[in-house]
């Protein structure tokens, strides 16, 4: 198999990147720069993509994007938010789309996010559920419809609605976990709100398993069983042997965040429908052994 891949040096591009070379998979990599390593291919995501950058490839994963945490939502932070998905998923379904009219057949696995679904409150979510209303769930259905040309091509168009992922490099969560290895760490907000979270491992597996399979449609990228926001903090602060009692008012995030602090305070059960239905195994489903693993490592 041959795979494009945009995003590639991210955090779970570059876990994804490392699991499909281990399988004797050849990965192409778009960068915006020159070219400076083998397999890499230059693209202005505002431009229509070269059509022989195709030639071969089985499958496209784009997990291009800004981060959604790393910053405060200011104006223009989300309109990069939004930008940085729209315009370049917009450029690759068209250039998928054009392939899959000539006849090709090419997997396209999108990235996504589980804010697709707003605020859930105490039920589940499976990925059959509609979008929400919220400032996340209205940047996620404009991220998923600019996989539009793609899929009404005859494309088999995937989208990875990706929740919480743990992991001992940073990410999302990055940012709690010197708080937490000082013992300063607790519940956001209520706490009582529902985090659908998984283990960066599962993560690039889950992609694995589901690149490999013929489904198509979104799916949940989350551990079979979701976790309120107190419990993951505490997961992660008992292996790190640390309390987790210092609670942070839901005001006090909202002012330091902006926009994404009122996110993280959403309730959102989303459950992983598809990937049980597909038969995927997951190597940490509860959450203090995906806990254990992070901070482990």
């Amino acid at each position: 198999m041959v795979v494009l891949l945009a995003g590639a040096s991210g955090l779970l591009g570059s876990a994804l990147t490392r699991s499909l070379a281990a399988r004797g998979q050849t990965i192409r990599r778009l960068v915006r720069r020159e070219p400076t390593a083998p397999g890499q291919v230059r693209w202005d995501p505002s431009r229509d993509l070269d059509g022989e950058v195709l030639d071969g490839v089985s499958a496209v994963i784009n997990l291009g994007g800004a981060g959604v945490s790393d910053r405060r939502w200011t104006r223009a932070r989300k309109r990069l938010l939004l930008d940085s998905r729209v315009g370049p998923t917009s450029t690759l379904a068209r250039a998928i789309a054009r392939k899959a009219a000539g006849g090709s057949r090419i997997r396209y696995l999108q990235a996504g996010a589980i804010g697709w679904y707003g605020d859930g409150g105490e039920h589940d979510l499976t990925e059959s559920m509609p979008a929400g209303s919220t400032p996340l769930a209205h940047l996620c259905r404009a991220w998923e419809a600019a996989a539009g040309p793609a899929r009404e091509a005859g494309a088999e168009v995937v989208t990875l609605r990706t929740g919480i992922v743990l992991s001992p490099h940073g990410g999302a969560m990055g940012p709690l976990f010197p708080l937490i290895k000082l013992g300063l760490a607790g519940p956001l907000g209520p706490g009582t709100q529902w985090w659908a979270w998984i283990h960066v491992d599962d993560w690039v597996g889950a992609v694995i398993h589901v690149l490999e399979s013929d489904h198509v449609g979104p799916v949940n990228l989350t551990a079979p069983h979701p976790s309120r926001n107190r419990d993951v903090i505490a997961a992660l602060a008992r292996a790190a042997h640390r309390p987790s009692l210092i609670r942070a008012p839901g005001w006090a995030l909202r002012v330091a965040l902006d926009g994404f602090g009122e996110e993280i305070l959403r309730s959102q059960r989303a459950v992983p429908h598809v990937l049980t239905e597909l038969g995927y195994s997951f190597v940490h489903p509860e959450v203090d052994s995906a806990a254990r693993a992070v901070m482990r490592r």
